[in-house]
């Protein structure tokens, strides 16, 4: 297969990232929360690997004429956040005035971090928290710990996206890679599974979905607290 036209599949594989977008509002206008994260997760899946298909084939130089950041930016922000804030709204978690306001600062703010030409670090983290809305409101539907939990929850997350912290990227961060990537497998895998049985799933599943939530939030302020080692860096 010519090199260009493996390219041009890559921006085709990004562009369907608005389809699956259209698919998960759907759901979440009728209200069916278990399949709207099942379309978002697919969209997080194809997220994933495009990046590093349109590296390999060099679509900058063999398919020029569509610009894939811009392309994954866009799908990126419907699926990232505004379906995630919709439900959040829509099914209560966030309510009243407070609720309004910091939903309206969830969605405002995530387009000016978007935006920002700083958002990536050297090594490929992200500078902020990454407007990665869809993972933690999937974590806030399995766990439903309550509307105070999550307006807090929100409000520092989104204040997050504007300070000096650093967030791994699970598969672009060099350091501790293995871990990154196997910690982010594991949330997929339970993420899908609580969403697959309608959030009903307690015990074991969320107490890893919870875990691997909290380390690859973590592990990025982690990073720049410890010291780096050679063993830390991929060979």
């Amino acid at each position: 297969m010519p090199m260009r036209l493996k390219a041009l599949l890559v921006h085709l594989l990004t562009a369907s990232g608005a389809v699956l977008s259209m698919l998960a509002m759907l759901a979440a206008v009728d209200r069916q929360w278990s399949m709207m994260f099942l379309w978002l997760l697919v969209a997080l899946i194809v997220d994933g690997i495009d990046g590093p298909l349109a590296r390999r084939y060099d679509v900058k130089t063999n398919w020029p004429i569509h610009d894939g950041v811009l392309m994954d930016l866009i799908v990126d922000y419907l699926t990232y956040v505004f379906i995630p804030a919709y439900a959040l709204w829509a099914n209560g978690m966030l309510q009243g005035t407070l609720g309004a306001l910091a939903l309206g600062a969830l969605i405002y703010g995530s387009v000016i971090y978007f935006a920002d030409t700083r958002m990536k670090t050297k090594d490929k983290s992200f500078a902020g928290f990454p407007a990665c809305w869809n993972m933690v409101v999937l974590v806030l539907f399995a766990l439903n710990p309550g509307p105070n939990w999550v307006l807090a929850t929100v409000v520092l997350l989104t204040i997050a996206m504007f300070l000096n912290l650093k967030f791994i990227h699970p598969t672009r961060t060099p350091r501790w890679y293995p871990v990154n990537l196997g910690v982010a497998i594991l949330w997929l895998v339970t993420a899908g599974q609580s969403a697959w049985l309608g959030f009903e799933e307690s015990g074991v599943v969320h107490v890893l979905l919870l875990a691997a939530s909290l380390y690859l939030c973590f592990a990025g302020i982690a990073q720049q607290i410890l010291p780096e080692k050679k063993a830390d860096r991929i060979r």
